[in-house]
């Protein structure tokens, strides 16, 4: 039988394993694979049938903004919005 202590030895090993495995895993500086992402031109139906009816279908406009500026390595990760606040409005002086 294993004793107590090297249960406990097993268990702290195998959660240090599994939160090594997060190393493993890519950066969040790395490209992503859907930024290569391309439209594909729009059905063609071929003679003789319909069409599919397409008045519901998601319409993505095209983005005319510029790119953000580029992340450094050093640079955190944004796992969360920065946070927003906004200044105090200043008190009218009398």
């Amino acid at each position: 039988m294993i004793g107590t202590g090297a249960r406990l030895l097993a268990a702290v090993a195998f959660s240090l394993a599994l939160a090594g495995c997060s190393t493993l895993r890519s950066s969040c500086h790395d490209p992503a694979p859907y930024t290569e992402a391309k439209s594909i031109p729009p059905l063609r139906i071929p003679p003789g049938l319909e069409a599919p009816d397409t008045r519901g279908a998601l319409r993505i406009p095209e983005l005319n903004e510029p790119a953000p500026p580029p992340r450094k390595r050093g640079d955190k990760c944004l796992d969360e919005p920065p946070p927003y606040s906004t200044p105090k409005p200043v008190p009218p002086q009398a």
